[in-house]
């Protein structure tokens, strides 16, 4: 007596290995990386490493539903008034709690956003001209 299997095909099939599984890292030069790392720690809260970057890990509740990569037409506007060829986005659990802290340190607020679909935004100017985008993402749907 044979006994025969029928297998169905995997829905999704394995994705080879030699691929991008995420954002490692963001790297750009500063004039004084010291003195912008510490107005990152001391303003924005990010926790610095003692080798003197930071490191935002990914295991805790509330984080982001994902990174986000774009690139823009060199003509965008989008990065104005910044002239730097890069934004920085980060993600906040509470914009407006965060806002009061950033105004708190006399840092002004370019713009604020509660418009878009998928969440709330708000913009800065770091030390070095860079533009900030912070992101209070909109809340996932509870489940049924």
């Amino acid at each position: 007596m044979a006994l025969c299997l029928l297998l169905a095909p995997a829905a999704h099939a394995a994705e080879p290995t030699g691929r991008i599984t995420g954002v490692g890292g963001i790297f750009f030069k500063s004039k004084d990386p010291k003195a912008l790392m510490a107005w990152y720690r001391d303003v924005l809260g990010i926790k610095i490493e003692a080798w003197g970057g930071a490191a935002m890990t990914y295991d805790a509740p509330g984080h982001p539903p994902a990174v986000i990569v774009n690139a823009f037409r060199e003509t965008s506007g989008y990065m104005n008034p910044s002239t730097r060829e890069f934004m920085l986005n980060f993600a906040v659990d509470d914009l407006s709690a965060f806002l009061d802290r950033l105004k708190a340190k006399g840092v002004a607020v370019l713009k604020r956003d509660d418009s878009d679909p998928s969440g709330k935004f708000a913009w800065i100017i770091d030390p070095d001209g860079t533009k900030i985008e912070l992101w209070e993402p909109k809340p996932e749907p509870a489940p049924k």
